[in-house]
């Protein structure tokens, strides 16, 4: 028999808290959540093991809504297979794009703090004046 976990128990498996469980459950990133006779939510073991895969993909910057088109992906055997490793290249090719987006950001406050440096350098010389 599979194991079962409250909300709580999850969130401590996963380090997700239970707001963001619920949100995902809400917004369709997990979807049937066993319920106990008073309607409380039964996580099972797949259930904890997708949370970590979510967990993963947040982790590596990707966004609820690329998730949630990830989750979209047809669902047959092999097609999902190859159309889940298209979608990662792909996000994988935004990721790059943005890291030299952030490398010409990076370029550019190096230039703002060399001029700054070189102000007080040229403020300092004035001043020993």
């Amino acid at each position: 028999m599979e194991n079962k976990f409250s909300s709580k128990q999850a969130s401590v498996e996963t380090g997700l808290s239970i707001h963001t469980l619920r949100y995902y459950e809400l917004i369709g990133l997990i979807s049937d959540i066993e319920r106990d006779a008073n309607g409380y939510r039964q996580y099972s073991e797949s259930d904890i093991a997708w949370f970590q895969v979510l967990s993963y993909f947040r982790a590596m910057g990707m966004p609820i809504r690329e998730m949630q088109d990830f989750i979209a992906l047809p669902n047959s055997e092999v097609s999902t297979i190859t159309a889940r490793r298209e979608f990662m290249e792909t996000y994988r090719r935004k990721v790059i794009d943005q890291m030299k987006e952030l490398e010409k950001t990076l370029e550019k406050i190096d230039l703002k703090i060399s001029f700054f440096k070189n102000l007080e350098t040229s403020d300092k010389i004035q001043q020993d004046r």
